[in-house]
């Protein structure tokens, strides 16, 4: 089972976003049941009284658009603890790389990347939640899936 977060600053448009893209792309192949994938938050932003968010609104639009369902994602807190959890953690920036690292501590397994370090063009996936440009976002992402999925083909992981 390859174990997955993607992480954003708040967990309700990015990091969501790339949780279900890359579970509708996992399932599209038949490879579901290789995968446990979700997504996390490195702020408290979103979370109120132990409650996190739903899905913004223009993501979640933006992934019904492309017959993807985000339906019960509430943002969460990614913990130290996740560190051990997962085989990959995928920040969607630097900043959020530099806060992940901040939250779980040291990186000695190399886990922690940048989806989009996947890609032939490596980069910053900008926060819709200040450009307004959800399709473009979605599109990042989709690239970064994609390219994640190809080198754990190369790698022999899948």
């Amino acid at each position: 089972m390859i174990r997955v977060l993607f992480v954003c600053l708040g967990n309700i448009c990015r990091s969501p976003m790339a949780e279900f893209i890359m579970k509708s792309i996992v399932s599209e192949r038949s490879l579901s049941d290789r995968f446990y994938i979700a997504s996390a938050a490195t702020s408290t932003e979103e979370i109120w009284n132990g409650v996190g968010n739903p899905v913004y609104p223009p993501a979640k639009r933006e992934l019904a658009k492309h017959g993807i369902s985000c339906e019960g994602k509430r943002a969460v807190q990614i913990t130290k603890a996740d560190y051990g959890k997962y085989d990959y953690i995928l920040g969607m920036e630097e900043r959020n790389i530099r806060n992940i690292l901040r939250i779980v501590g040291k990186d000695p397994e190399h886990k922690v990347k940048l989806l989009l370090d996947y890609s032939d063009h490596p980069r910053d996936i900008a926060d819709p939640w200040y450009t307004g440009n959800f399709e473009s976002t979605y599109r990042d992402v989709v690239e970064g899936c994609e390219g994640f999925l190809l080198y754990l083909e190369r790698e022999g992981r899948i």
